[in-house]
């Protein structure tokens, strides 16, 4: 059995299995939720009846739960047989499929933290990747034609791969950078689901590896990030920094692009819905499906970009808590760009939505309590547009390729 052929196998089995687990648990949650409005409704028949209703109640309970019981183990049995079982012969491994690494990579974003301990197979290693294929940093050379001393490095956001720069079947900034600059560009994909600091931390280590195989020295290295990505990347600048790593001092660009540096809005609201969700009985089912998000979603309330602001807290705790506040890396030109959906970032409705997904503020830096630290002059808004337009952008490229060609000068 080939490589490629077993990859294959322990993906579509793990998903099987996921899926029976999935449609198990969703049962499950169902039947809590109609448990809890009968229990409403016959405490009311009982307040009206008496004692009369008790027998009802007994048979209706024994019925329904019966029914949940059998449908909900039925769909875990199937996912384990499945996992035994199933294939897709002829088939490439989802994972390198835009298709499958695109559904991957939602479910990764959604519970990624769960898939890395209890089905790896799913997760994943941060990777480089091309034409979808992973390729360890000591083999890249093999697959760049003509390497370049100036390498820039993109990283894509929650829920994404990197296919997702070619937003719209358009050509991508890495492939525009190539052909207009000369510069070699590279992709990673990772485990969004992880916290950002775990993510920050394996993309040092990538880089160090990588800095230390290209087939030439490297005299620039840019790293350009979309919303989570340009967080990781912020993140990754400050480990390597503190470790004292090599790469960190070829870094010269960082660009984030519509990245939550202050925190994301629906995360914020989410958060605060969960909690009141759990509280009642008939919803509670639905609380604990929200507290289920994943830990690099959880990170995207702040901006949070360390293992401090993390561990050993209570993540579901109301209460807000301080993060470290993380300093832009010296000797570097730090870019931001921002979006809105309005032609104005001073709409009433532009305030309150921003891209969809980020207020221009945060993805700006700055606020009335906290200020990253960038440049104003090294800031871009595209207005009318939402958080995925920043993917793929013409006034973006147009942005990048300025940016990248200019010599770095102090924030």
């Amino acid at each position: 059995m080939t490589e490629q052929t077993h990859q294959r196998q322990a993906e579509v089995r793990a998903l099987a299995r996921l899926a029976g687990d999935e449609l198990g648990g969703a049962v499950d949650g169902i039947a809590s939720v109609h448990r809890a409005i009968a229990g409403r409704v016959f405490a009311a028949v009982r307040f009206g009846v008496g004692p009369a209703a008790a027998p009802v109640e007994v048979v209706h309970d024994a019925i329904a739960d019966g029914v949940y019981r059998i449908v909900s183990g039925t769909a875990v049995a199937a996912g384990r047989l499945a996992e035994k079982t199933v294939d897709l012969p002829g088939a490439e491994a989802p994972s390198r499929t835009v298709l499958g690494a695109g559904f991957l990579g939602a479910l990764q974003g959604l519970i990624g933290d769960d898939l890395e301990d209890a089905r790896p197979i799913l997760a994943g290693p941060m990777t480089l990747r091309v034409d979808g294929d992973p390729v360890a940093p000591e083999q890249i050379g093999n697959y760049v034609a003509a390497p370049s001393a100036r390498v820039v490095v993109f990283l894509h956001g929650l829920v994404e791969t990197e296919h997702a720069w070619r937003l719209g079947g358009r050509t991508s900034y890495a492939e525009g950078i190539e052909q207009d600059l000369g510069y070699s560009t590279l992709q990673i994909r990772y485990n969004s689901g992880l916290h950002i600091s775990e993510n920050a931390r394996q993309l040092s280590e990538l880089l160090e590896r990588l800095v230390e195989h290209w087939p030439v020295e490297i005299e620039q290295l840019s790293l350009v990030g979309h919303s989570m990505g340009g967080l990781i990347a912020r993140g990754a600048c400050f480990d390597a920094s503190e470790s004292g790593l090599a790469w960190v001092r070829k870094v010269r660009h960082l660009v984030c692009l519509g990245s939550p540096h202050l925190g994301a809005p629906l995360e914020q609201l989410v958060h605060y819905a969960s909690a009141a969700l759990v509280r009642v009985p008939e919803t509670r089912p639905f609380g604990r499906l929200l507290r289920r998000r994943s830990a690099g979603i959880r990170d995207l309330r702040q901006g949070s970009l360390v293992d401090e602001d993390w561990r050993g807290a209570d993540t579901d705790a109301l209460t807000r808590r301080a993060i470290r506040e993380v300093p832009l890396l010296d000797g570097v030109a730090h870019y931001f760009v921002t979006a809105c959906i309005t032609r104005s970032p001073r709409h009433p409705l532009g305030r309150i939505i921003g891209d969809g997904l980020v207020l221009t503020p945060s993805a700006a830096g700055r606020n009335r309590a906290r200020r990253i630290g960038f440049d104003d002059s090294n800031g871009l808004h595209i207005p009318a547009a939402n958080h995925f337009t920043l993917l793929n952008h013409h006034a973006v490229y147009e942005g990048l390729r300025t940016w990248l060609t200019t010599d770095p000068t102090p924030n």
